[in-house]
């Protein structure tokens, strides 16, 4: 029984380990745009039942409760905090932040859709937006040769002020797309996440409409990491691993108390 006390310890340091490796990813993302901060959820391991409850006690009386000793933690998963993040002005016109649910769409280059909160696009020598890995954003948008200006509007239209002309030309429309279960988006690293089984199916149109947010031109949203509440956090992940780690060397003072007087 000594030793199963060592192991429910050791699986209490492998998670607290684990935990301490998803608060150390937040915080040095605290200045990445667009990034979601993570947040680790654990359960408990199988447990050993020793005596049921309500088994017979006696002739005329049952236990009011059972005999069962916990095995241990683990891990369950990491979910994504989709909170909104501050919004940083730029005034850089490909600067675009989303203000309430939605990802913009990335075309990666295996030819399937990233999507993403990173709003720090720019344009390629072909004149197509793109993020700063040259992935375009889609439905792809190509600015015309000489455009002196252009504007995005909250619904993601997107005019440009071309030289020659008094109007403004419209060449086209970013889509964002929004998940029933954004948590159950898979980063896959590069600010960009995947759709999953958990996820649901991308709904995708207009920008301010159907539940997806406003595009604010000449901004971009920051983490929405809480520093104060990462450190918080890392100071209970460490004391808990301390408690684990004295718990697995007074179980190793039993057994060598054991192995001398026995």
């Amino acid at each position: 029984m000594t030793t199963a006390a060592m192991h429910v310890a050791r699986t209490g340091l492998d998670a607290q380990s684990n935990r301490m490796r998803v608060i150390a990813n937040n915080l040095a993302n605290v200045n990445t745009t667009g990034f979601k901060r993570d947040r680790a959820s654990f359960e408990t391991l199988s447990y050993q039942t020793i005596r049921a409850p309500g088994a017979q006690a006696s002739a005329d009386d049952k236990y009011a409760v059972g005999l069962s000793l916990g095995t241990g933690v683990q891990m369950l998963g990491t979910a994504k905090i989709d909170s909104q993040g501050s919004i940083n002005v730029t005034e850089n016109s490909l600067d675009l932040a989303i203000e309430g649910g939605g990802y913009f769409q990335i075309l990666q280059p295996d030819g399937t859709t990233g999507y993403t909160r990173d709003g720090n696009f720019n344009l390629s020598a072909e004149g197509k937006i793109v993020n700063d890995a040259g992935m375009p954003l889609q439905p792809e948008i190509t600015v015309p040769d000489g455009a002196t200006s252009i504007t995005i509007g909250a619904d993601g239209t997107v005019t440009a002020q071309l030289q020659g002309q008094t109007e403004p030309s419209n060449i086209g429309q970013i889509q964002t797309a929004r998940f029933i279960n954004p948590a159950g988006l898979s980063p896959i690293g590069n600010n960009i996440l995947k759709e999953s089984a958990a996820s649901g199916t991308p709904q995708v149109g207009a920008a301010n409409a159907d539940g997806r947010g406003a595009i604010r031109q000449g901004a971009l949203e920051q983490s929405n990491v809480n520093v104060v509440e990462e450190l918080v956090d890392m100071i209970e992940t460490q004391r808990a691993y301390e408690v684990n780690s004295k718990m697995i060397s007074a179980t190793d003072d039993m057994l060598k108390y054991v192995n001398q007087q026995l």
